[in-house]
């Protein structure tokens, strides 16, 4: 077992029950994203499977999109949680994103996401991340993401 699956990740400390398709560990057939703090940067390592593939070999862009936008909000989220000095993460939404897919991703090995906040403000952060598949840049993502309030459709979407 490696360090990352021996201990529990973002999505199973703060939001165990979260039935997000990308990182929800209570969604049995979602992806199962686990992210990790690891200094500034939240950092993932994902296995493809063969029925999440474009064509032989390549991972779907709309998997790799998912799989960074969804990390990416992890990012936020710990962020603003920090940043309010707070310990519960506050419900974040994805405002808009661009994903740049840079070569096809392979699927035989695990693909390593990287996500650094670069702006925060408020209740808004902007993050930038990269999707790495045998130490190549395949994708990059830039989103904005937002903590939502009381009465949004996702506000109680951690719990």
């Amino acid at each position: 077992m490696t360090e990352t699956h021996a201990r529990q990740s973002l999505q199973e400390l703060l939001a165990p029950r979260s039935v997000c398709y990308g990182c929800g560990p209570a969604n049995p057939a979602g992806l199962h994203l686990r992210s990790f703090e690891r200094g500034d940067e939240v950092v993932a390592e994902w296995r493809p499977e063969t029925r999440y593939e474009a064509f032989p070999g390549a991972l779907n862009g709309g998997v790799i999109g998912t799989l960074l936008d969804c990390h990416s909000n992890w990012a936020a989220a710990v962020a603003l949680m920090r940043a309010a000095g707070s310990d519960q993460v506050p419900a974040t939404v994805t405002a808009s994103f661009e994903v740049r897919l840079l070569r096809p991703t392979p699927t035989d090995g695990p693909v390593t996401l990287r996500a650094r906040v670069v702006e925060l403000s408020g209740d808004r952060a902007t993050v930038e991340s990269v999707l790495e598949a045998h130490e190549e840049r395949c994708a990059t993502f830039r989103g904005i993401f937002v903590a939502v309030r009381p009465g949004h459709l996702a506000y109680h979407r951690w719990e």
